[in-house]
């Protein structure tokens, strides 16, 4: 915000050969996407826009003008024709005939489906009436941090005059709603040559009576705010200078990686949360400075900030200089403790008599001297998208600060929008979480048949996923199939070998910093070999105890100190085999090497009991179809050893089966599934064979 960079400019991205053959709402949703695909613009999820536009009345057959405009939850980056609501603007008009006052203001949006045109489903927001009562046929309403720290500063409309003169007006900070709908109105009405408006703590509404030139009109606005700040503040040091010095980048991921399993646990008591890291230099600027604990302790300004991002911030007692991370830990549960009174006294001074019921008081934002920002949700894209709402704030208090005083929203407003009715019935509305969300998986073998269709299956009930393999080529196939069908905040990977101790360490230390932790291991990792006894080596042997024992060992240790560390408990799956209870010939280091993964399993389920981390095994047979241990030279083996071919084996396994049915990768996945959910949630120690029936492996 304050570079003068070319890099800094906003750019103008209309087409007007794209443009020229769109209808009027094609031009709205084009001009809507253009606008949301900067976050310098409008923040994700912010805003919104709207044009009026003659309509066809499908009953009476007459032309009537129509209102689209965002609608409600709607992103204008992502937005599709259909998330725009449309309304007629004659009924709309006819809304100030019932409007009984600002006491009432809240009753308007149970009327706003009344004025609702072709029957269209999508909600129309609570700005709707700012829209529609602005006298041209264009509206952008954008969240721009240039302009919200002109809204922030102490001196606001003092600030807006100087910057743009008559051309954009200013009003007081009045919450979004029927009332300010009117009070735009008027001050349209009264100011016919004004292009726009700067909302004090919220934002900015520009117009214009074509969707070109509101585009570019919103454009040269923000750009003339970020201009004047860029001169404003040159050589200036931000937030008061520099306190601290940042860590390194791979010391402030160390710092984080022990941090973030401890809040994690202490965050999730009402529900598993998943965690967010950011270490970017607006923040590092911010979380050094000398002003930062002063200026976090008054809140975000912008409503759409302060919704995600709670009251104020949770300051951790670190110091970088100190490195004193185990003494943060240990101190943690009273910070965290202390957070939550002062959030609990907050609503206590607050609340209404028919507020809803306090909801969870710990801290969405955690903020880390020089480490950077940790954010906790319900998910990640949420954890994540609150992270860059905070961002956005601290580039406002940034700006804000460096020409005038930061002025946060005045704790009586907060807490009207944070628990405003409106806000609250939308939250009930929201579809009931799935399964395992905010849950978190490390799946070692990720990249093979059956790690995949492991990690897909959890993926699909709502859980982020850590997918860990020794082929890299394998591995980035695999996380691009995912992540192109669940989302890349939910997918990462780690190359890692099972065996080697430190690179198993790491993988943990990167879960936590990219999750905030794990909740499931699925210890998948394996290979595959077949030999008599008299031919099978010691190389040989080691190799299959390495991975399929120690291998297993290794990540469980690690996934152990995680879990404690969280104090939520957990779920460990081993991926083992039908050959750890039923003898094969031709395989004495495989099967003896599985043996021992079960026999481990066992040993940690009793180890794990009292912290509520449950162990437990899946045994597969024969799953032949995506299975890299049945490429090359072990299927060739097996099909040796059963006297077939490579074609004839799976049937002999399946007409060896008790039932006659193969087992695929996704019959194991959902057992893995079972065990990892709190469907099994009185289970450990126990084993789930998926073999299709072999009396040899009766585990009892």
């Amino acid at each position: 915000m304050t570079k003068t960079s070319a890099a800094s400019r906003l750019e103008n991205l209309w087409d007007d050969s794209r443009a020229a053959s769109m209808s009027e709402p094609e031009k709205l949703l084009y001009r809507s996407n253009l606008l949301g695909s900067d976050k310098r613009i409008t923040n994700y999820g912010g805003g919104n826009t709207s044009a009026k536009v003659m309509e066809k009345d499908p009953l009476t057959g007459e032309t009537v003008e129509v209102l689209w405009v965002k609608g409600s939850g709607g992103d204008v980056g992502s937005i599709k024709v259909d998330g725009f609501a449309t309304l007629y603007m004659d009924k709309l008009n006819a809304l100030k005939g019932v409007y009984r006052g600002v006491e009432f203001e809240d009753e308007m949006v149970g009327y706003l489906p009344h004025c609702t045109f072709n029957l269209n489903p999508r909600a129309a927001s609570i700005d709707t009436p700012l829209h529609a009562y602005v006298p041209k046929k264009h509206v952008d309403h954008m969240h721009p941090d240039a302009v919200i720290a002109i809204a922030a500063a102490k001196n606001s409309r003092a600030l807006t005059a100087e910057i743009y003169g008559d051309e954009i007006g200013w009003l007081p900070w009045k919450r979004p709603g029927y009332e300010l709908g009117l009070w735009l109105e008027k001050f349209c009405l009264e100011n016919p040559e004004a292009k726009g408006v700067v909302l004090e703590s919220h934002g900015l509404f520009t117009w214009a009576d074509d969707a070109k030139d509101c585009y570019e009109l919103t454009l040269e606005i923000i750009q003339k705010a970020t201009d004047w700040f860029a001169a404003k503040t040159e050589g200036k040091p931000a937030f008061g200078g520099a306190q601290h010095e940042s860590l390194s980048a791979e010391d402030r991921r160390a710092v984080a990686a022990k941090l973030m399993p401890a809040a994690r646990g202490m965050v999730s008591g009402i529900q598993h949360m998943v965690g967010h890291f950011d270490d970017q230099d607006a923040v590092l600027d911010f979380v050094n400075s000398q002003d930062f604990v002063a200026l976090a302790a008054l809140g975000t300004s912008c409503p759409d900030h302060f919704l995600r991002t709670k009251i104020r911030p949770l300051v951790v007692a670190f110091d970088p200089a100190k490195g004193n991370i185990d003494e943060v830990l240990a101190h943690l549960p009273e910070q965290v403790a202390a957070y939550r009174a002062d959030y609990t006294a907050y609503y206590d001074r607050c609340k209404h008599d028919n507020s809803p019921a306090l909801r969870d008081p710990n801290a969405v934002v955690w903020l880390v001297p020089g480490v950077g920002m940790i954010t906790f949700a319900k998910d990640k894209a949420t954890a994540r998208i609150s992270g860059e709402f905070y961002v956005n704030a601290i580039n406002v208090m940034r700006g804000a600060s460096g020409v005038s005083e930061y002025v946060g929203l005045p704790e009586q407003e907060a807490f009207d929008i944070e628990y405003w009715l409106l806000e609250e019935a939308k939250l009930q509305r929201m579809p009931k979480p799935k399964p395992l969300a905010g849950r978190v998986a490390l799946v070692t073998g990720g990249a093979g048949g059956i790690g995949s269709a492991t990690a897909e299956k959890y993926l699909a009930e709502g859980a982020c996923v850590m997918l860990a393999d020794i082929n890299a080529d394998s591995l980035a196939a695999t996380a691009e199939n995912l992540s192109g069908r669940y989302g890349k905040d939910v997918v990462r990977t780690v190359q890692m070998n099972v065996t080697d101790d430190a690179a198993v360490a790491a993988a943990y230390a990167e879960i936590a910093v990219e999750f905030g932790g794990v909740d499931i291991l699925v210890s998948n990792a394996g290979i595959a070999s077949s030999a008599r006894v008299e031919e099978t080596t010691l190389d040989l042997w080691q190799k299959n105890m390495d991975i399929l024992s120690t291998g297993y060992f290794l990540v469980s240790r690690e996934a152990f100190k995680v879990l404690r560390a969280q104090g939520i408990g957990g779920a460990v799956v081993f991926v083992a085999s039908k050959n750890g209870l039923a003898a094969s010939p031709n395989a004495s280091a495989y099967c003896t090497a599985k043996a021992s993964e079960i026999h481990l399993a066992r040993c940690l389920a009793l180890e794990g009991a009292e912290a509520g981390i449950r162990v437990n095994v899946v045994n597969p047979d024969a799953v032949l179809r995506g299975s890299k241990i049945w490429e090359g030279e072990w299927l060739e083996q097996r099909a040796s050893t059963y006297g077939t071919d490579k074609e004839g084996l799976e049937e002999m396994y399946r007409n060896r089966s008790m039932l006659k049915r193969s087992v695929f990768p996704e019959d194991i996945a959902e057992a893995a599934y079972f065990l990892a959910s709190d469907l099994s949630a009185k289970s450990t120690g126990n084993i789930i064979n998926v073999d299709a029936g072999n009396k040899e492996a009766f585990t009892r």
